[in-house]
């Protein structure tokens, strides 16, 4: 967190701490009470959108600690996802274990499957470690169409009863959002820590250059391992939640193109940063709920031109923002507010 000019931290507690100031705790704790209140002031349909928003933070958080920090490319997050939500399904349905296991241990298995395709980091990168991410994607498809029905339910997939934890039971979307709530808030906290921790300072070093990592006694192996393990982790805890909001999980759920979408996420919000991910999650969502809204106007507006044209159009203009800030703000919306934050510390003198 910037601080106001003249104030300074005066031990290391302080300057590792993420809010320094009272006013910094004021508008932590207002945003925090709005979040607790948002079920309660706001529609359902907004609600919806939250827990949406709250469920995608997740994975693109993990996805954020893989290609951000650690810069290894990853084009397979839906997968991860999707394996967790496979995972989640099935202890949850036929073996009946409660959600506060089933999630964790969708995260577990899902962050193996990760680690599988991390293993392949140590002798490829760039385009050909994508291309290596993707097959993941066509893996996790295979396997979920082939394997027994018993186990996964094939194309019919599978279907799940509400999360209950000592007889509550989150069976309404504004239940469901609480729940959400809480991994996201535990989920970027260990993200953070993980940034500011051995670990993250390890990711950073092989992002900027593996071979001077590793004469500097990083092992790379590992480290390339972990940031895939860490990454697919995330997904699977996410996949578990999405389970659990949907209630009914389908392999047509988790295409190549969400984990594109996922990276566009982080191109818009900012690579290497938290708060990118998740201010380029919160951005990109937010225009496809518009796209949702605004596509049938449109096309009751101009009939003629057709629904398929008008929903390849507004999604043609999304990728043509995240193209935009490729070109023009490749560091990414963090970027941009991180400059207004020391435009602040430092004024009235000129950035």
């Amino acid at each position: 967190m910037t601080l106001p000019g003249g104030v300074f931290a005066e031990t290391y507690a302080q300057d590792q701490s993420m809010i320094r100031t009272r006013g910094q705790w004021i508008w932590f704790s207002g945003f925090m009470l709005v979040l607790l209140l948002l079920p309660a002031l706001a529609s359902g349909r907004v609600v919806g959108i939250a827990i949406t928003i709250g469920i995608t933070l997740v994975a693109v958080v993990g996805l954020q600690i893989t290609m951000g920090l650690a810069g290894q490319v990853n084009m397979g997050q839906s997968a991860f996802m999707g394996a967790g939500a496979f995972i989640c399904g099935a202890l949850a349905s036929k073996v009946g274990l409660p959600f506060w296991l089933t999630v964790p241990m969708a995260g577990v298995g899902a962050a193996l499957f990760g680690a599988i395709f991390g293993s392949a980091a140590l002798r490829i990168k760039g385009f050909y470690l994508a291309l290596t991410t993707i097959a993941a994607q066509y893996i996790f498809t295979f396997a979920m169409l082939k394997l027994p029905a018993s186990w996964f339910g094939r194309s019919q997939g599978l279907r799940l009863e509400p999360a209950d934890l000592f007889g509550f039971v989150f069976d309404s979307d504004r239940r469901m959002y609480y729940l959400v709530l809480f991994f996201v808030i535990v989920m970027t906290t260990g993200a953070w820590g993980i940034g500011r921790s051995r670990t993250g300072r390890a990711f950073i070093a092989l992002r900027d250059n593996d071979n001077a990592a590793e004469v500097i006694g990083i092992n790379v192996f590992f480290y390339k391992i972990l940031a895939f393990f860490i990454g697919a982790f995330y997904a699977g805890v996410a996949g578990g939640l999405w389970a659990y909001y949907v209630r009914y999980v389908q392999v047509d759920q988790f295409t190549l193109w969400l984990s594109v979408w996922y990276v566009g996420m982080l191109i818009v919000g900012g690579l290497g940063s938290i708060l990118g991910a998740i201010i380029g999650t919160i951005v990109i969502r937010l225009l496809m709920e518009f796209v949702t809204i605004a596509g049938p106007a449109l096309n009751e507006f101009l009939p003629q031109i057709g629904s398929q044209y008008v929903f390849a159009g507004m999604n043609i203009l999304l990728g043509g923002l995240i193209i935009l800030f490729v070109l023009f703000e490749p560091r990414g919306l963090a970027y941009r507010w991180n400059i207004t934050k020391e435009s602040y510390r430092i004024w009235p003198f000129p950035h």
